[in-house]
C-alpha cells in the first residue's frame, strides 16, 4: 500500500507529520504531495514548510490523508480549509482510494461536499460545523465509516497512523511501532454498524 499526504498552504504541521511518520514506520510507504505536484509548501502560523515531492494520485495510492490548518483565528482557519477544499476537493471526487483525516481535514472534505451523510470526527471546536455540512460528526478519537477514516484533534494524527497500520496491515505491526514510538494509543475507535 501507498500513502499520500497532502500538503496545502496553511496545513497544520503535526497533523501531517504524525500519521506520515507512523505510517513510514509500519511499512506504509507514505510520500507528502499536493493536487499541484512537487513544491515547497508552507505551513500555517509560519511554523515552517515542507516539500512536496509528488503530485496527488489518489487511485493510485490506496491511502489519502488530508491534514487541517493552522491558524491563530476562526476566520483564518476556515478560510485556509476553504482554500483546501477548492483544491483538494476535486482531486478527491472521483476515487477509490481509502481517504483518512486529521483534525480539520473532515472540515476540507465536507466543505467540498465530499462526505455528506457520513460519519466523522473533527477537532472538538469543529462538530458543530461538521453537522452544518451535512455530515454525522461523532465525538470519538477515530472515526472509521469504511472508505473514510477520520481522526479528531491535531494529537491523534499518530493514533489514526497506528489505526490504519492495524487495519491494514496488522495489530502486531501497530504494537511494534507503538513500540518504537513509545506512544500508548488511547481513546475510542467508533465504528460504523
Amino acid at each position: 500500500m501507498r500513502a499520500q499526504v497532502v500538503l496545502f498552504d496553511g496545513f497544520d504541521p503535526l497533523d501531517v507529520i504524525g500519521p506520515y511518520e507512523t505510517l513510514a514506520a509500519g511499512g506504509i510507504r507514505a510520500e507528502l504531495v499536493t493536487v499541484e505536484g512537487a513544491r515547497e509548501v508552507p505551513a500555517g502560523l509560519n511554523l515552517l514548510s515542507l516539500t512536496a515531492t509528488g503530485r496527488l494520485t489518489p487511485n493510485e495510492a490506496g491511502l489519502v490523508v488530508v491534514p487541517g490548518a493552522a491558524a491563530l483565528d476562526e476566520t483564518t482557519t476556515l478560510a485556509l480549509l476553504n482554500a483546501a477544499a477548492a483544491t483538494v476537493g476535486p482531486a478527491l471526487k472521483e476515487t477509490n482510494a481509502l481517504i483518512a483525516t486529521v483534525c480539520g481535514g473532515s472540515l476540507v472534505l465536507a466543505m467540498a461536499g465530499l462526505i455528506k451523510g457520513r460519519n466523522a470526527t473533527t477537532n472538538h471546536l469543529g462538530l458543530h460545523a461538521l453537522e452544518s455540512m451535512g455530515v454525522h460528526a461523532v465525538r470519538a478519537r477515530i472515526v472509521d465509516d469504511g472508505d473514510l477514516v477520520t481522526a479528531a484533534g491535531v494529537t491523534s494524527g499518530v493514533d489514526l497512523g497506528l489505526y490504519l497500520v492495524e487495519r491494514e496491515i496488522g495489530a502486531q505491526q501497530a504494537l511494534e511501532v507503538e513500540n518504537l514510538f513509545s506512544h500508548e494509543r488511547r481513546g475510542t475507535v467508533w465504528r460504523a454498524a
